[in-house]
């Protein structure tokens, strides 16, 4: 059992997420705790100038809402943080910082240009310094 889970959501996917939360649960012991973890991607400048002012203060409204709403299964035990960033070192330097014991996340199947650039997930699994518990 692990006292201290960590469960990226990508919400283009939420069935995955909401089946990452449940294993997550299965796998927590019983005075632990599960970090429901949103990593939004940075927009490049030349991108960003063509964007309205509060897109992503929008982005990020949803997606605290979104997690709010997961969270409510157990908010003693579950918490949700929004992040900035790159998503596989964003969501590895969270579990560094952190102390996570297991990470938990959702893969798909791998397509023709995950074998040149690999998936979110296998990065996760090839660099995290913790458990990583992959679904598919």
């Amino acid at each position: 059992m692990y006292k201290n889970i960590l469960v990226p959501i990508v919400f283009d996917h939420e069935d995955r997420g909401t089946k990452a939360l449940a294993v997550a649960q299965q796998l927590l012991d019983t005075d632990g705790n599960i970090t429901l973890l949103h990593v939004m991607e940075d927009i490049p400048a030349y991108a960003a100038a063509y964007l309205p002012n509060d897109v992503m203060e929008k982005n990020r409204s949803t997606a605290v809402e979104k997690l709010g709403a997961m969270t409510k299964a157990d908010e003693t035990r579950i918490s949700a943080v929004v992040i900035g960033g790159h998503a596989y070192s964003s969501i590895l330097e969270h579990a560094q910082k952190n102390d996570v014991d297991c990470i938990v996340i959702a893969s798909h199947k791998p397509g023709f240009e995950d074998y040149f650039l690999g998936s979110t997930a296998a990065r996760v699994v090839r660099h995290a310094k913790c458990c990583v518990h992959i679904l598919r």
